[in-house]
């Protein structure tokens, strides 16, 4: 008897790709009542026992089926309620848009044997995968249920992953709900009150603006607030230095200062003495040696949105949308991974020998093919799910949209510059005395770029060529001066250091970073600024703690033009909600990282198997209702803030 396999994919385009790799083209495709986007697609599969021979229904969700609220008694915004909703019941659902979706999943595994979920392989993609199970169960109950580990859509991949099932996760689907929970709890207590309570002061806070909170979204605003405070703060110091210069062989040779420089202007003067009355400098010490620029290590998500922000001149939010249309159209593999080394087992070459018909990067990719192939440095990350990110088919560079283009070179040429050879120098080192102060001058001669060649966001020039000395020789430097300068401040937070910052934390992960950041421009508590705009001065208004943050933006909060870095600076009301919390407990104030980092850490003890649901969730709604306890107690602090920063 041919028994009937019920698959799911997360999305249409996955299912439709998974589904021609199975059947090998030979494809029966229906549409879905009440939806447009996803099909069925009927075909003949022999999967690995005990299933062999089976008549296949391939079909998708389009992300979450279900949604988690409050029941409709806990709809009315009230001061006085708010503390309820720490206890109150919650309800899981099938959102109203996806009934249609799940009636299709309840109708199909009626009469299977067997669902297959083919959901992305991380925690979210497990959580999906458990929605499309109970709507399953809803119509057979006795389905035998597994899921397919993949990484990208590449035929061999995808048929490898057919023949070797998985259980589904349900460490991490619990991890996921208590997060999705605890989000939906904290978001609305927190939301409410706030918003009803700043609603009392008037002005632009009494209309029906939503001032809305996320557990990692006020983090990331804390983050770019304390940046600006330190910009703001900073109290510029004079320092002072030596420099000495000498003129040989038509070269001139710059020594630094060991020391590199002081605060006090009268000991530099007294040392600057001491060289003048020694008159020669001794060589002390010559050193050459052979040195390398390390190759970049393999890409994970979070070192993509540093660099697309970087270098490809778009926000980490549009470059992961990108990456994950690339994905899901079968040109590179899974964008969301927290790993650095590749399996030893990967056919590396294979991948490389695809990219070899580029006129751009090919020539560099038979390069590798013919023999200068190298194994890629391995980092110190595996999440055991995914491998690095890495073009997985060659498409031809102008069949894509600029935005897209971009992204794929930059995943290519990445790939490229792993599997190439590290690039190699020779440093050059001269120490003299002088005056009893010691002295320095260094040289790069870049011999071979290797890995360079192909990687054109790592720069690796030679410098300053050093004539010959020898050691134990004397001169008299041709100059010598006393220079002065005084410290500059941090410039304002920019996107890769900002992603840097939470990763550091442990606020967001490497798939939710760019929302959270997309999330505080969206709500105006932080504009952004290009490098190439106007004067900071401008952007971000005057004062010190106690000044003003940057002006309230249009709609996502963004000034300056669309080239450049940007840079992040708090709105007057971003300033306001994080000085105020900060001001009731810094400790555990909501704009500091210690709270979701604990939070994220405990997740990971569910997934792990150390922690249960329940207790997770209690202990963290138990030290959030403490916040909200102290916050109702000292919330004229949190008014206080406003009508400084807001309103003064």
């Amino acid at each position: 008897m041919v028994h009937k396999v019920l698959c799911v994919a997360e999305k249409p385009s996955i299912a439709k790709s998974v589904a021609q790799h199975l059947s090998g083209g030979r494809i029966n495709t229906h549409n879905v009542p009440g939806n447009q986007y996803v099909k069925n697609y009927e075909f003949d599969y022999a999967f690995a026992p005990p299933w062999g021979n089976c008549s296949v229904t391939m079909t998708s969700v389009l992300g979450h089926l279900t949604g988690t609220d409050f029941p409709p008694e806990y709809k009315k915004w009230q001061i006085s309620t708010c503390q309820q909703l720490f206890d109150a019941p919650v309800i899981t659902s099938v959102d109203e848009d996806k009934k249609p979706i799940a009636r299709n999943i309840t109708q199909q595994a009626r009469y299977s044997k067997a669902l297959f979920i083919w959901t992305d392989c991380d925690r979210e993609g497990e959580h999906i995968g458990s929605e499309v199970r109970q709507a399953a169960f809803e119509g057979n109950q006795g389905l035998e249920v597994k899921r397919a580990i993949f990484s990208n859509t590449e035929r061999g991949h995808v048929l490898q992953a057919a023949q070797r099932p998985v259980p589904l996760d349900d460490r991490q689907v619990s991890a996921v709900a208590a997060r999705i929970e605890l989000d939906l709890r904290l978001g609305v207590v927190f939301t409410r009150f706030q918003t009803l309570t700043l609603r009392t002061l008037g002005g632009d806070l009494a209309n029906d603006r939503i001032i809305s909170y996320g557990s990692c979204q006020f983090p990331t605003l804390g983050f770019v607030v304390d940046r600006y405070f330190r910009v703001k703060n900073f109290i510029p110091e004079q320092f002072w230095s030596i420099k000495v210069v000498h003129h040989r062989e038509d070269h001139d040779v710059t020594f630094l200062w060991r020391r590199h420089r002081l605060f006090d202007r009268m000991s530099v003067v007294i040392l600057f003495e001491r060289c003048l009355a020694a008159r020669l400098a001794k060589v002390t010490k010559l050193q050459k040696r052979p040195t390398s620029k390390w190759k970049p290590l393999p890409l994970t998500t979070v070192e993509l949105q540093k660099l697309g922000s970087r270098f490809l001149g778009m926000d980490s939010q549009r470059v992961m949308k990108i990456a994950e249309s690339l994905y899901n159209k079968g040109w590179i593999s899974y964008p969301r991974t927290e790993t650095d080394q590749f399996d030893r087992g990967m056919d590396l070459k294979r991948l490389v020998e695809k990219q070899t018909q580029d006129n751009a990067w090919g020539p560099h990719a038979q390069e590798l093919v013919n023999g200068a192939f190298r194994q890629p440095r391995g980092g110190r990350h595996n999440d055991q799910a995914h491998p690095p990110i890495h073009p997985v088919n060659y498409v031809a560079p102008g069949s894509l949209g600029d935005d897209d283009r971009r992204v794929y070179e930059f995943v290519v040429r990445r790939f490229l510059a792993c599997c190439s050879e590290d690039a190699k120098g020779e440093s050059t080192t001269i120490e003299i005395d002088y005056g009893s102060e010691t002295f320095f001058a260094n040289g790069l001669l870049v011999l071979q770029k290797n890995y360079l060649l192909v990687y054109p966001y790592d720069k690796w020039e030679s410098s300053q060529q050093l004539p010959h000395f020898a050691v134990g020789e004397t001169f008299e430097p041709t100059e010598a001066n006393i220079t002065e300068g005084e410290t500059s401040p941090p410039g304002y937070l920019t996107e890769p250091e900002l992603i840097s910052i939470m990763d550091a934390n442990g606020i967001g992960t490497d798939a939710t970073m760019a929302e959270h950041i997309a999330k505080i421009k969206e709500r105006e508590y932080v504009m952004t600024q290009s490098s190439s705009g106007s004067g900071r001065g401008e952007a971000a208004g005057r004062g010190g703690r106690g000044g003003r943050g940057g002006r309230r933006g249009g709609r996502g909060g963004s000034t300056g033009g669309g080239g450049g870095v940007q840079h992040f600076i708090p709105t007057t009301l971003g300033v306001a909600l994080i000085e105020g919390y900060d001001s009731i407990g810094f400790d555990t104030s909501l704009g500091k990282p210690f709270l979701r980092k604990e939070m994220e850490l405990k997740m990971k003890e569910i997934c792990a198997g150390t922690k249960s649901r329940n207790d997770f969730v209690q202990e963290t709604l138990e030290q959030y209702r403490d916040v909200f306890v102290r916050t109702q107690q000292q919330v004229e602090q949190l008014k206080a803030a406003c009508r400084k920063y807001v309103f003064g």
